[in-house]
């Protein structure tokens, strides 16, 4: 089933957006029969599992009675015999980033664009035999989770915590106690959404492929990282800790309130800038899944890239995003940006419609682009895009 862009089907079901966000999301499952109606795989089992013979495609197998440990894991690439050593039932293949490879998949994405399309992670697909599953977990990020192929078994269970205990003879990080609150059945086209830390627990019943729709969800470490670098990039020697309130204390050794204060002001101050938490996101959620190996060709093309080239590009009836480029930009206290995989492109204002339209779809027109390219400043960001390999001509 090849989905077009911009479906008009309705994957919410009777449920609108609006109502999806205020009710559901980040707050509890909401079960969606014929989310898509009449959906069909969009890759067979076998070019899955020629998938993860791939060294750039991360791929892992899951067997609940593994030869070694129960709930074992194995990673891949894999090599073809492999499939040939494993049990008749109760293992699944996962395939991570599908929609970094299949068209098909990157647009199928294109349906979840009611949440921030810079907050999606990726497409998984999961392939799993007879009683296939990866056991009782939770996730730190908001899923659906979309029936492909035959059926399986949802198992809803309790909101977890950190506090919550694992069992220790795996890797997995599989939950030691389970509280079953709810069980359904999913057909293909049917989906399920589950909030992060919700217990769940999906086991195959015969054959089957599932459709894992996970978004990002930067944890607290990540985003300071990526704060810390972002500030590191933008300060300069000058913007040192001072203390001209400073008084005499009665122990010179002490690191007081008032020293402590000072700091955290200092700190929260450089928090207050708008534009440097707009950059720290945007290149921190812009960034490809996966490293991207550019070859010295690749590189001298981009090089070599001009003006007369972009014009030349624009001519084709339709212009294509690379499966692995994200986009998003801001607009903060009169500063435009433009983010691309990981990187921040200044724009001015009279780039906005068009950071709209880039940001909005995968797939564009290249007599629209053309037309946007009229501006100067539009010429700058296309041709910016098209020389870091974001951008091509479909013909």
């Amino acid at each position: 089933m090849n989905l077009p862009q911009n479906s008009s089907i309705n994957i919410l079901g009777n449920i609108s957006k609006e109502q999806f966000l205020k009710e559901y999301w980040q707050k509890k499952p909401l079960l969606i029969r014929q989310a898509y109606p009449n959906f069909e795989p969009l890759i067979p089992a076998d070019e899955l599992a020629g998938m993860s013979l791939e060294e750039e495609i991360e791929s892992r197998i899951i067997m609940e009675n593994g030869p070694d440990s129960p709930w074992q894991l194995i990673s891949g690439p894999f090599e073809e015999e492999t499939f040939g050593t494993l049990p008749e039932d109760k293992w699944t293949l996962l395939i991570q980033g599908v929609d970094q490879w299949i068209p098909e998949a990157a647009d199928l994405l294109q349906d979840f664009n009611f949440i921030p399309n810079w907050r999606i992670d990726d497409l998984m697909i999961s392939f799993a035999t007879d009683g296939g599953s990866v056991g009782p977990h939770y996730d730190q990020y908001d899923v659906f989770l979309l029936q492909a192929e035959g059926q399986r078994e949802w198992r809803i269970g309790q909101m977890c915590s950190e506090h919550d205990d694992f069992l220790k003879e795996t890797k997995l990080r599989i939950l030691s106690q389970f509280e079953e609150t709810d069980r359904w059945t999913l057909e293909p086209g049917d989906m399920l959404y589950l909030p992060p830390r919700l217990a769940h627990y999906g086991i195959s019943q015969g054959n089957c492929q599932t459709y894992s729709i996970g978004f990002r969800a930067p944890s607290q470490s990540e985003l300071m990282h990526s704060l810390v670098d972002q500030i590191d990039a933008s300060s300069n020697e000058d913007q040192r800790y001072g203390d001209p309130d400073l008084t005499l204390q009665e122990n010179c050794g002490e690191i007081n309130e008032a020293a402590l204060q000072q700091v955290r002001e200092f700190m929260v101050k450089a928090l207050a800038d708008p534009i440097l938490l707009s950059d720290t996101i945007g290149k921190l959620m812009t960034e490809p899944k996966y490293d991207q190996e550019q070859s010295d060709e690749d590189q001298k093309n981009k090089e070599s890239y001009q003006i007369s080239d972009l014009k030349y590009d624009l001519q084709a009836i339709d212009i294509q995003r690379e499966l692995h480029s994200r986009f998003a930009f801001n607009s903060s206290q009169g500063k435009h940006s433009f983010y691309a995989g990981g990187k921040v492109y200044p724009i001015e204002e009279s780039s906005l419609e068009l950071a709209q339209y880039l940001t909005k779809q995968r797939q564009y027109s290249g007599k629209e682009l053309q037309t946007f390219s009229v501006n100067k400043n539009n010429e700058k960001l296309l041709l910016n895009l098209w020389q870091d390999g974001h951008l091509f001509s479909g013909e």
